[in-house]
């Protein structure tokens, strides 16, 4: 019985997985529209304020966190949003919304490089040559403003994507580890509550130098509430109960899904183009992990299908 109970909680955690990439990916180019009416820094608060806001009712009998466990979530609540979906935003103010997914993908090569470095970790020829292969490929994209308009706010841009792919493996690896203790839906309340108090003074700077809530328009609103309903409150809370379930190592692999989503929507919304250079890079982010990884059959649908 406790087999085919785990069995179902393992294909529910895919399918989550799954529908919460598909939701992120979508989200790329929502933000980068709202973008032209809303301050970055204010978008990323009221986003996950807001879903704070719409996570406590179904929360509230269940907010006790043991004291020792309070210093982890701190930090988890910090990388997770406060550092991580600042820099993601920020990219996504300054750059193509399509380079996003593929250079947020490239974070399980990002813990190749910290085991590496850090863990000291003695890596395979292979694991090496897909590394190598796609970072490449990162590179291909994160400087491909400076090929086709010289130096300019792309190429930050694409470095606040990069730094918000590592920050994305670290807080995946901290997450898994206080959820062996909590419902997700409490981890991901203190989360969205803590990552955005930090922001609140940026949130009031901006408004004094933008006044944007004078000239509300439908992409701001829409913007923000796609952000805190579905890419927060919904998305977030999907993912934590998915990676409960879920191997940290194989987290990674549901942001393939994540490409196609924003493409689907960033050429109509934003008229943005499928560049040469950017399908080269994207293969090349791929191949380089199919190699790194050693497993080229292995994709969330394949997941999906078996169930392990």
């Amino acid at each position: 019985m406790n087999y085919f109970k785990s069995f179902g909680n393992i294909r529910i955690s895919i399918l989550f997985l799954i529908i919460a990439n598909i939701i992120w990916g979508a989200s790329f180019p929502i933000y980068k529209w709202a973008l032209n009416d809303l301050p970055p820094f204010t978008l990323v608060f009221l986003r996950f304020y807001l879903a704070a806001l719409i996570l406590l009712p179904f929360v509230y009998k269940d907010l006790k966190v043991e004291r020792k466990d309070w210093k982890d979530l701190l930090l988890i609540s910090f990388v997770g949003v406060t550092l991580t979906i600042s820099f993601l935003i920020l990219g996504i103010n300054l750059t193509s919304s399509i380079n996003a997914p593929i250079i947020l993908s490239a974070g399980p090569i990002f813990l190749i490089i910290g085991s590496f470095f850090y863990l000291k970790e003695r890596l395979k020829q292979k694991v090496i040559a897909g590394t190598f292969v796609s970072l490449i490929g990162v590179l291909t994209i994160v400087l491909m403003p400076l090929f086709q308009k010289g130096i300019d706010g792309g190429i930050l841009g694409n470095i606040f994507l990069v730094l918000a792919a590592i920050g994305s493996v670290i807080h995946a690896l901290l997450l898994k580890k206080i959820l062996v203790k909590y419902k997700p839906l409490t981890i991901a309340f203190w989360q969205f509550l803590l990552g955005s108090i930090p922001l609140i003074p940026l949130y009031f700077i901006e408004l004094n130098q933008t006044n944007w809530i004078n000239n509300l328009n439908f992409n701001v609103i829409f913007g923000i509430l796609f952000g805190a309903v579905l890419a927060t409150a919904i998305a977030h809370s999907i993912y934590a109960y998915g990676i409960k379930y879920i191997k940290a190592s194989e987290v990674g692999i549901f942001s393939y899904v994540d490409p196609l989503s924003t493409i689907l929507v960033a050429v109509p919304l934003l008229g943005e183009i499928i560049t040469l250079p950017y399908l080269i890079g994207a293969a090349l982010v791929f191949f380089g992990i199919f190699v790194a990884e050693g497993r080229i059959h292995y994709h969330p649908l394949h997941k999906l299908r078996n169930g392990n």
